[in-house]
């Protein structure tokens, strides 16, 4: 009995140690990209930078505008949203619903397997076969553009939200399903006026995850999307070049002087990516609450 309760008591203080080591890891990541960050306000203004419209930092005179950044950002997210949830959402109920269970054993391994695909495949795949498909589809100058960078991101989330929608549905209680089955009502009825919405919790998180894969997302929109760091309009931006907050970083912190002013511009960037990654985790764990379904 000694030796169990003090395994138990190793146990909780090693869980409390791992658990305070991740928050201090945080913090010091908030610390690290806060404080550089901070430094770029001595040379400019906050709202210069957050409305900004030209994005110039090796120019003689600077431009440090995050507008063309982050609307080049939403637009590839939106755009991944729209695609993907409504693709997501049907085959994850196709799976967990409608397929033969052979067949569902069969799906489940490859989509877990697109999951693990190293983000340059996709993005060479994007390069290779999609680029050349939408220039020559849609008669365009070049297909590096927003729409391919949607569909690439879009494809990269399917494996996220499918899996964990597919895991929500299949959580939902068989009791509701022949409950509903017994009133009278039929297959498609009882899937999306009762399945849905028990299992609605788990799917809003899938997607918030899928949105935040896809915002996060670098090295495929280097590869697909242009680079243009312009101000995209809508919806013709989606045809037209444009260049993600990710992809700023990754391109240009290599080769920034340290302790410049566009070193400085990048920590920035990276900040406003990492509040708005923060926000969309609220946002789904405040869902996740308020739809949680509750069995009495």
């Amino acid at each position: 009995m000694f030796i169990r309760n003090y395994k138990e008591e190793g146990i909780k203080y090693v869980l409390f140690f791992i658990s305070t080591l991740t928050v201090v890891v945080l913090f010091l990541i908030c610390l690290f990209l806060f404080r550089d960050s901070l430094l770029l306000f001595k040379e400019i203004s906050l709202m210069d930078f957050l409305t900004g419209k030209f994005w110039y930092p090796t120019s003689v005179n600077k431009q440090f505008g995050l507008l063309p950044l982050l609307l080049g950002s939403l637009l590839v997210t939106v755009g991944a949203i729209l695609f993907s949830v409504p693709l997501g959402i049907a085959s994850a109920v196709y799976i967990s619903e409608l397929a033969h269970p052979k067949v569902a054993d069969l799906l489940k391994p490859f989509i877990e397997i697109l999951a693990g695909i190293p983000s340059v495949v996709y993005g060479f795949f994007g390069l290779v076969v999609l680029v050349p498909l939408i220039r020559e589809t849609l008669n365009l100058p070049t297909g590096q553009t927003a729409l391919t960078g949607s569909i690439m991101l879009g494809i990269m989330a399917l494996p996220t939200i499918i899996t964990i929608s597919e895991d929500a549905i299949s959580s939902v209680p068989s009791t509701l399903k022949q409950g509903s089955l017994a009133l009278g009502a039929t297959r498609w009825q009882t899937i999306y006026k009762v399945i849905i919405p028990a299992a609605l919790s788990g799917i809003s998180a899938a997607v918030m995850l899928g949105v935040g894969r896809a915002i996060g997302e670098t090295m495929t929109l280097m590869m697909v999307t242009g680079n243009a760091g312009i101000i995209p309009s809508f919806p013709g931006g989606l045809l037209d070049p444009v260049r993600t907050m990710t992809a700023t970083i990754a391109l240009e912190m290599g080769e920034v002087p340290q302790g410049s002013d566009h070193f400085h511009a990048l920590f920035a960037v990276g900040s406003v990516l990492f509040i708005i990654t923060f926000l969309i985790n609220l946002i789904a764990d405040s869902i996740k609450k308020k739809y949680r379904f509750k069995v009495d």
